[in-house]
């Protein structure tokens, strides 16, 4: 946790030094901002280009780990297709969610950055900007695993890992234990690669913010106070939804499990991982009631298929920077970037910013700049503390839900 405070701080270090430079060119040397901007956001590039290195081998490892270990589900029987069910629900909704207020309040709309402000803008418009169902049947299919991986196609990267997956879950586990151990241990390397980039961030963050206020002035920290206020308050929605369908299913003693969780929430708002506080949510349930059997097994599946918190800030950010950038992109367009966004998230862990990947990915296959995620690093962090705390309360009312649908939920429960 430690470290991660530490890059909290050398993010908004890297703040201010942006914001100091680019305020002394923006008004000492108007007529160097053009030139100093495009060179300074070189940073931000070298920033991104490490992010799409990872996104492929990311996806895949993970998905194939996630599906390939499902074949556990055959002996719990109605409790995994129940867990699936909850699962599948909530992130859609969760998406729906951030895809509908995002444009309803319109938050990018309260500026305007041109494509050209972006390095590789230009390169991914041409390719993708007409996108449409008929692309979208194109891309699915892959011609071969190599060049999905070369050129960061992720829906088809996602095809041939379920496939692969699926294939792995029905072979026997004889013969997969030791290759699904191999991705497992291969996914965890490369989300560890997660953290040794995202300390590159603060140079892209320096460079982004130095290039903007460089050419753009101070407009960029409105757009920031909007953000964070238009996301807090989806948040809002976001649990006040789940609060009720839990209410709906678990009756009165939803406040006592929100008084049950109060802790882990808290550790997960501070620390901004969900993960951080799995232990604690494990002995929190069994005190609940919850059986112990079904909370060893729907919480770990948990933690890849149900963080409520991050898929609706994907829609949100994706749509976010699509805005800031004018970007219009239609109503089918928005969906099949929902549908995207299911499948490619699932199997991400619970780390710090690992959604930032998948936003990142995903932004590129929609003609949105990859680029825009440095311009919600500075503020990513208050960001994330809401959607991992959001994340531990998905994870406890699935469990408790489905608990409670089997008959193995105690009534009594421990001592408060």
């Amino acid at each position: 946790m430690k470290g991660q405070n530490k890059l909290f701080i050398a993010i908004i270090i890297s703040l201010i030094l942006g914001v100091g430079a680019g305020a002394i060119v923006h008004l000492q040397y108007p007529e160097s901002a053009d030139g100093f901007s495009k060179n300074i956001k070189l940073l931000g590039t070298v920033f991104i280009r490490l992010v799409q290195m990872i996104i492929a081998p990311l996806v895949f490892t993970t998905l194939v780990v996630g599906i390939a270990k499902m074949s556990d589900m055959k002996m719990i029987g109605r409790v995994g297709s129940k867990a699936m069910l909850w699962f599948i629900t909530a992130s859609l909704v969760s998406l729906l969610i951030g895809l509908v207020l995002v444009n309803w309040m319109e938050p990018g709309k309260v500026t305007n950055l041109d494509l050209s402000d972006t390095s590789s803008a230009s390169e991914i418009m041409d390719k993708t900007k007409e996108f449409s169902l008929a692309d979208f049947v194109n891309h699915v299919i892959p011609k071969s695993l190599f060049e999905a991986f070369a050129t960061n196609e992720v829906l088809q990267i996602v095809v041939f890992s379920v496939m692969f997956g699926v294939a792995l879950a029905n072979m026997g586990e004889t013969y997969t234990k030791p290759i699904i151990k191999a991705f497992d241990i291969a996914a965890h390397a490369i989300l560890k690669m997660v953290g040794y980039i995202m300390w590159v961030a603060p140079l892209g963050v320096f460079g982004s913010i130095a290039a903007i206020v460089a050419t753009k002035g101070f407009s960029i920290f409105t757009v920031y106070a909007i953000y964070l206020r238009d996301f807090f308050f989806a948040l809002a929605v976001l649990w006040l939804v789940l609060c009720l369908v839990g209410y709906l299913i678990l009756g009165n003693r939803l406040f006592e499990l929100l008084k049950r969780i109060k802790e882990p929430l808290l550790i997960a708002f501070s620390t901004t991982s969900s993960e951080a506080v799995f232990p604690k949510l494990v002995e929190e349930l069994e005190r609940f009631g919850c059986n112990n059997r079904i909370v060893s097994f729907i919480l770990p599946l948990g933690y890849s298929f149900n963080l409520d918190g991050s898929m609706m800030y994907m829609t949100f950010a994706s749509i976010f920077i699509a805005q800031i950038y004018g970007i219009d992109m239609s109503l089918g367009q928005q969906i099949i970037m929902l549908l995207v966004l299911m499948l490619t998230s699932k199997g991400i862990a619970g780390v710090p910013r690992a959604s930032l990947v998948i936003i990142v990915a995903t932004c590129a296959m929609f003609g949105i700049p990859p680029e825009g995620i440095a311009l919600i690093l500075p503020i990513d962090h208050f960001c994330d503390m809401g959607r991992s705390m959001t994340n531990v309360l998905g994870n406890a009312l699935a469990t408790s839900a489905v608990s409670k649908w089997e008959g193995q939920l105690d009534n009594h429960g421990g001592e408060l």
